[in-house]
């Protein structure tokens, strides 16, 4: 019997992720699922922004869906970010990003891409400190194991997806001693896989140019943890934006769905929240973690029948209700 934690988290993670519930409840109407807490407002109602209990019933479940998170942008005493804690405390050590054109709102057509981005460690370690009164210091954790870890992940897809391609992106010109690491690691891993011939690599700076210039020519990117945040941002941008960017935290037998389009407080509230991201965040736990690979393309398919059917109008003019309505009523 599959189980499902689900964690609203804040601002319109309450009112996309019960659709997202919805779809997967649709498909799969054996689900059982149960809620957890977790994020800036349960810290401030608990002084956790992940509670243990929360760990304990994503560990017990082995599949979980969360739904967005509001984050400080000023230090604050205890708090560190929900999402990063469930990604190191878990072992999610691989956030998988999906890019793709889609009818109608993707400015340009046959774009497929797959972003893979190192999830545990780089400057996300959260290790700073001042050296002085006058300069900061953050340090970035680059392990081998981390990155064997990771590059076996991404032979994984590529392999499930037949890529014709995989991309390293890194900065080993400025940074050889990390950067060098986590390429020359993860060549090994895909060579000694049969990769070898199918790898190229870029620069960072370089890759964020051809993805506005050429995204059409990516197949899977995989990164570190900072670049791979920055450059899935700005890849979505092809599929209709942060409304329709779905992702995937992934481990050994454990996954946490996530769209990333973040908690909204400005529509909160409103009845407007997007919840295509959630619907396709859904999708990504069914296709990757639970192997259920039709019942994933059905869900994909819905939300593009609901965009051909919706036309060029504005999501402003959609409500929640009506975008889940849409989609879930093609399931």
């Amino acid at each position: 019997m599959m189980q499902l934690c689900v964690i609203p988290g804040d601002g319109i993670g309450h009112e996309v992720i019960p659709v997202a519930v919805s779809a997967l409840q649709r498909l799969l109407p054996g689900l059982q699922t149960q809620t957890a807490d977790a994020g800036w407002e349960c810290f401030q109602r608990c002084g956790s922004s992940v509670p243990e209990a929360t760990l304990e019933q994503l560990r017990a479940t082995g599949a979980g869906l969360f739904g967005a998170v509001s984050s400080p942008a000023r230090k604050v005493a205890g708090y560190r970010s929900a999402i990063l804690t469930l990604r190191q405390q878990l072992g999610l050590h691989c956030n998988l990003r999906p890019v793709r054109s889609w009818p109608v709102i993707s400015p340009r057509s046959g774009i497929d891409m797959l972003i893979l981005r190192e999830n545990s460690e780089g400057l996300y370690v959260g290790r700073e400190h001042m050296e002085s009164e006058d300069i900061a210091i953050a340090e970035r954790q680059i392990s081998r194991a981390a990155c064997e870890q990771f590059a076996a992940r991404i032979v994984e897809v590529a392999e499930q997806r037949s890529a014709r391609r995989v991309t390293l992106v890194h900065k080993a010109n400025v940074l050889p001693l990390t950067c060098g690491l986590f390429r020359d690691t993860c060549r090994q891993v895909l060579a000694a896989h049969g990769w070898e011939t199918q790898v190229d690599e870029r620069l960072v700076d370089v890759a964020a140019l051809q993805l506005v210039e050429s995204p059409n020519s990516f197949d899977v990117l995989a990164t570190t943890n900072l670049f791979g945040d920055i450059l899935s941002d700005l890849a979505c941008y092809w599929s209709g934006g942060l409304g329709m960017a779905p992702s995937l935290n992934w481990g050994k037998g454990i996954a946490l769905a996530e769209p990333v389009h973040g908690s909204a407080p400005d529509i909160a509230g409103t009845g407007r929240a997007n919840p295509i991201a959630a619907l396709l965040s859904a999708a990504l736990l069914l296709r990757y973690h639970w192997q259920e690979l039709e019942l994933a393309a059905r869900l994909d398919a819905a939300v593009e029948g609901f965009l051909v059917e919706a036309g060029a109008v504005d999501f402003a003019d959609r409500t929640t209700e009506i975008i889940a309505d849409g989609v879930i009523s093609r399931l």
